[in-house]
């Protein structure tokens, strides 16, 4: 079964719930008030001479034999009898408080059970807590709905299935012990368990029908004065099915006790978070265990104690109320364990889980008073009609649900909203947030804080940060918070197969992750993937900008230390030659000669290392004969045999004929230092609008990642990158290398 009809079948269960509980409600209050509390009636009415003819035989001598078709209603009857000449009532109330615990244990368990199999469809215990508060439900309606019939002396179709509902619908609590077994996550311990699930199961079926069959009255109908004798039971087999029940019920209790070990052996074996889950059940079964001993030790101190002075103290005040506050401990408790698993240690998800909770009791209440409040005020103006009194209010029951159900789901979602999250925004709000502020005109330097700021917003954490992934490492590029090392929950972000960074929060102590905030996590991290990439851009950008200026800055250095070191020297020297030689000239022809030649050698030496600066600054060749040309001069220069195959290559702007040019030769210089090569290849092809040249060598190769960092190679990236070309690179240690860029041309 997939989630989504295990969430239908528990809403829809939850609503007929929900009707129900509001026409029992509504009945009961019309029904009630018009009732004898005196009155007590036998079901069927032939046999109601019968049973007080055997109810006066037994007040005359309580050993006569009876008869066994009536079983003990006689005996019920005679109790009766003596409560109303006591002035009791002999029929509840509509304001009884049993039937508002009741109303409660229902509510409860359905809505844990929906809970449950919503996010586990094929968690038994699920199922075993939806069932079994539909069928308290189920019960106090068919209850009603026969005494409403029988005090407004009208038949009721399938009267006796209403009563057998009414008897016997909340039987199923014999189910009860297995939530120990089940729990947390709806399996046994062991397979070995599986076997005495079954084994209860049969023991508790053949317990059941036996016990179905026993003739007599109805027990859940005395306390409405009726005595309704079981249609199913038999006189023939008044003898043997309380044997049959008995020892079902026996194997039932030995395997009960049972489960007490069960739970007890999977406590030990478990670690972790199912240990602290499997705490809470331990401790109310544990609880339960104490207050069941407690119950039947002071119930006889008290009964003795006080039973001489008035018989009803040691029973009511003393064994009642520790009865009650055993029963409301394992219905409560119970349900409450499972929830609070879930809720502190997320077996399944949290804050979803407790929302939904929330508006299931909020709309519920809601729908339950105020439904209450426009039958009290609306019933009269459908006087009239000709309905009865339970049609009118079935009527106004059923338009009050379709009128409000809508309004207050609504309201009861944003107090659950308010209640559950605090001031921590909903997952919603949080990816809306995250949206508008990616899409408002936030300066650059603000969107990662921004961005830190609302995942820990959104994920209640203690702190946030958001990490950025350069050469390989990651860095913080933006936290929230405390700053403190280390997170409890990182997802990293990709965008186009390409990590970016990460995303990483750290809960606090109290609070840890669980499955909703780890979504939001997510689903924020599969948004921030454009985000990083665009920041990653720009600090390329930057850090491209910046290493340009500084290539330019140390090339001017270079210039100006080469101008004075080179030609500037030698011109200086070459002007004092000249002063010299003015200021001999005539002395020594001969010499005066010698000088001259000798200073327009240094004035040609002095020219020829002025125009290698030139061309180091942009060679004229390149400017006047292109690519080809250029590179072809410059291989014949080259430190290792180079070949240059420049085929259908043409001329191109200066800049894009500048980069390639510059970048060939300081692949041509990396070679000749690191590569220790026989032979270098330098291609340049034209094709597809683009501008490709690559430069290969037979060398030792080298590892990719380390040289991207280098010098050499950024620049060359960065001449590529400025005029839209990107540089690759190609090699395996001992198997040469390949060094080119593609530059787009038009």
């Amino acid at each position: 079964m997939t989630p989504r009809a295990a969430t239908l079948i528990s809403r829809t269960l939850i609503g007929l719930g929900l009707v129900m509980i509001a026409v029992a409600v509504f009945v009961s209050r019309t029904t009630f008030s018009r009732a004898d509390p005196h009155e007590i009636v036998v079901i069927p009415q032939a046999l109601e001479p019968r049973v007080l003819a055997a109810a006066d035989a037994l007040r005359r001598d309580p050993g006569a034999p009876t008869d066994p078709a009536l079983a003990d209603a006689p005996e019920v009857m005679v109790h009766e009898q003596d409560r109303v000449a006591h002035g009791e009532r002999v029929t509840t109330t509509a304001n009884s408080p049993g039937a508002g615990a009741v109303l409660v244990v229902s509510l409860l368990w359905m809505g844990t059970g929906s809970v449950i199999v919503s996010r586990q469809p094929r968690n038994l215990a699920g199922w075993v807590f939806l069932a079994l508060g539909f069928l308290i439900v189920l019960e106090g309606l068919s209850q009603i709905m026969v005494f409403a019939a029988l005090r407004a002396d009208t038949a009721i179709p399938l009267a006796s299935v209403w009563a057998i509902a009414g008897e016997y619908a909340v039987y199923p609590m014999v189910l009860l012990p297995l939530l120990w077994l089940l729990f947390p996550d709806g399996r046994p311990p062991s397979p070995e368990w599986r076997w005495a699930v079954r084994a209860y199961l049969v023991a508790v079926s053949i317990a059941l029908a036996a016990y179905v069959v026993t003739p007599g009255p109805l027990n859940n109908f005395v306390d409405f004065g009726v005595l309704y004798m079981n249609p199913l039971g038999g006189s023939a087999l008044s003898g043997i099915a309380p044997a049959i029940t008995g020892i079902g019920g026996m194997v039932a209790l030995i395997l009960t006790i049972a489960t007490i070990f069960g739970v007890r052996g999977r406590f030990k074996r478990a670690t972790g978070d199912e240990r602290q889950q499997l705490r809470w059940l331990v401790f109310v079964t544990t609880l339960a265990l104490v207050l069941f001993v407690v119950i039947f030790g002071s119930g006889l101190i008290a009964e003795q104690a006080f039973h001489h002075q008035n018989p009803q103290i040691g029973r009511v005040d003393v064994f009642d109320l520790l009865f009650g506050l055993l029963a409301a401990l394992v219905v409560i408790g119970i349900p409450g364990a499972y929830l609070v698993a879930i809720y502190r240690y997320h077996l399944w998800d949290l804050d979803v889980v407790i929302k939904k909770a929330l508006v299931f009791a909020l709309v519920a209440g809601g729908l339950t008073v105020v439904s209450l409040g426009i039958v009290l005020l609306l019933s009269v103006l459908v006087v009239g009609t000709g309905l009865t009194a339970t049609e009118r209010n079935i009527f106004v029951v059923g338009v009050a649900i379709g009128t409000l159900f809508g309004p207050l789901r609504r309201l009861a979602r944003r107090l659950a909203d308010r209640i559950v999250y605090h001031t921590r925004a909903t997952p919603y709000e949080v990816l809306t947030e995250f949206s508008d502020r990616v899409g408002s005109t936030y300066a650059t330097d603000d969107v990662l804080p921004r961005m830190a700021q609302v995942l820990a917003r959104g994920a209640g954490a203690a702190s946030a940060r958001v990490l950025l992934s350069v050469h390989g490492e990651r860095r913080v590029a933006a936290s929230f918070g405390d700053t403190a090392d280390g997170s409890d929950f990182e997802v990293t972000v990709t965008h186009q197969g390409e990590e970016l960074g990460a995303l990483a929060v750290t809960m606090p102590a109290n609070d840890p992750i669980d499955p909703a905030r780890e979504k939001l996590v997510h689903d924020l991290a599969t948004q921030a993937g454009p985000v990083l990439r665009n920041v990653a851009l720009i600090e390329d950008l930057r850090a491209s900008r910046q290493r340009l200026v500084a290539a330019q800055d140390n090339e001017r250095r270079k210039i100006e230390r080469n101008l004075h070191d080179g030609a500037q020297q030698q011109l200086v020297a070459l002007a004092v030659q000249l002063r010299l030689l003015e200021q001999t000239a005539g002395k020594d022809p001969e010499r005066d000669r010698g000088v001259a030649a000798s200073l327009g050698s240094q004035a040609n030496a002095a020219l020829e290392d002025l125009r290698d600066l030139a061309r180091g600054i942009y060679p004229p060749l390149l400017a006047d004969k292109g690519l080809g040309a250029a590179l072809e001069a410059q291989s014949r220069k080259a430190a290792v045999p180079t070949t240059v195959e420049a085929g259908g290559v043409g001329r191109y702007p200066q800049e894009i004929e500048s980069a390639v040019y510059f970048c060939v030769l300081e692949a041509l210089n990396n070679v000749a230092k690191y590569a220790g090569a026989t032979r270098a290849t330098i291609s340049l092809t034209h094709a597809d609008g683009h501008l490709t040249f690559e430069v290969d060598d037979d060398g030792a190769g080298f590892e990719v990642d380390r040289a991207r960092g280098g010098t050499g190679i950024q620049g060359m990236a960065d001449r590529l990158d400025a005029i839209g070309g990107s540089l690759m690179i190609r090699s395996v240690p001992g198997e040469g290398s390949t060094v080119g860029g593609r530059v787009p041309v038009a």
